[in-house]
């Protein structure tokens, strides 16, 4: 079914309402559960990071299979299953703290596996929104979704914040098990995902082939292999900086729980902001020359993070994170649009789980790095590595053949088609 409105496709606004309880649940999980390890469970930075590493290092472990699965699976049950998992997950950390038997071993378990539920929710829903709204619709709902996950990013880490420091950190879990719930059954409204191709002979073979297409696919591609550097830069760089927060925030700047998530908020605020401004912008620059403009103007925003201290430098560190976060919002935008227009269905899952590889493998390794940067020399030491590499994450994209792009694929094939003189 395709249409120029993707409002007007019923599975597409059930897949929506299920993406807005999802974030919700991931954003309040944000906040709390390093705010468990800290203050319930007295966890060093050492460890904090080894959490941060443990709720991103499926993407390194299984990622790459993940999208060969994704591609032989239908993708509405994919996401049942994955939201369902995630919420029995959480539901276990307010229970055992209840019963006064919470110890860091489950949060260690706990993010682990939520993270593999999370490699089969992200790429089966990147993969999944092709086929509900067409390629007409593709650009205007990933937009919504992006507006989404940074408007989720202002309400949910937000509400984080606020639950913690009324409720407690583990009740505030409690509410991401409930969010997930109710994301797995709204996903079962669902009607029109199309079955999966028949599988290949010789499965095991086959798989690894799969995976290796998926792999070249982006890496022999200077366009996707320049969008994949970039983002995976900047997530390592934001990585870094938002693992060692919660201690910074709690621990030496003796800060409330709210001040964290409102933090956290400003940077979802600019998100927000650099998805909804993306398509106008591009409409009048071109796709590429707005990447490289954000980059270019935006990204040294990061610098100004690491100075987050009391009083002013607070508000100043909050507004570099508001502008890096801006231009992040254009990226994920355009960015995710160009790499869907560039892929052949067939390829959309293979493709996805190659970019959610090395883009949440980049957390996964920031995480570590935090932890290890943050126990070797100082939390502020920390964030200003985190903060270089934020700052400098264009330059893949500056220096590609992205950055000439004005139109999106289907569009330049069209003026080309328009242009060329008639068959005689």
């Amino acid at each position: 079914m395709q249409t120029n409105s993707p409002w007007r496709i019923p599975d597409f606004r059930t897949l929506f309402t299920a993406t807005t309880l999802s974030q919700l649940a991931t954003n309040i999980g944000y906040v709390a559960v390093p705010l468990i390890a800290v203050t319930e469970l007295d966890a060093s930075p050492g460890e904090v990071g080894a959490l941060a590493t443990l709720s991103t290092v499926a993407f390194l472990l299984i990622g790459l299979p993940a999208g060969a699965w994704v591609d032989r699976m239908r993708h509405r049950r994919v996401l049942i299953a994955a939201d369902l998992t995630r919420a029995a997950l959480f539901a276990s950390l307010p229970i055992a703290w209840w019963l006064d038997s919470l110890t860091l071993g489950q949060l260690y378990a706990v993010v682990l596996f939520n993270g593999c539920a999370t490699v089969f929710f992200d790429v089966g829903s990147q993969s999944v929104l092709p086929q509900l709204v067409g390629k007409e619709g593709l650009v205007q709902a990933n937009a919504a979704v992006m507006t989404l996950i940074a408007a989720g990013n202002v309400a949910g880490r937000g509400a984080g914040g606020g639950f913690v420091q009324l409720l407690t950190a583990p009740v505030a879990v409690a509410f991401t098990a409930g969010s997930y719930l109710a994301s797995g059954l709204r996903l079962t409204g669902i009607r029109h995902t199309p079955p999966p191709p028949p599988p290949p002979s010789g499965a095991a073979v086959t798989l690894r082939a799969q995976i290796a297409e998926g792999v070249r696919h982006v890496f022999r591609n200077a366009e996707l292999r320049a969008l994949a550097l970039t983002a995976s830069f900047t997530n390592l760089g934001s990585q870094i900086i938002n693992t060692m927060l919660p201690v910074l925030f709690v621990r030496e700047l003796d800060l409330p729980a709210g001040a964290l998530g409102l933090f956290w908020a400003a940077g979802g605020a600019g998100l927000l902001a650099g998805a909804r401004c993306a398509r106008p912008i591009a409409g009048r620059l071109g796709y590429g020359r707005t990447l490289g403009l954000a980059g270019l103007c935006m990204a040294p925003a990061g610098l100004l993070i690491p100075l987050v201290d009391r009083g002013g430098w607070l508000y100043l560190a909050g507004a570099g994170y508001l502008l890096a976060m801006f231009k992040t919002g254009m990226d994920n935008v355009l960015g995710v649009s160009l790499r869907q227009r560039m892929t052949a269905g067939s390829l959309l899952g293979r493709m996805n789980a190659t970019f959610r590889f090395m883009l949440t493998g980049a957390l996964a390794v920031g995480s570590a790095v935090a932890g290890a940067i943050g126990e070797l020399t100082s939390v502020h030491t920390t964030l200003w590595v985190g903060g270089v590499i934020l700052s400098l994450a264009f330059l893949p994209v500056f220096l590609s053949p992205v950055r000439r792009r004005r139109e999106l694929p289907e569009q330049q094939e069209e003026v080309v088609r328009k242009s060329a003189p008639a068959d005689s």
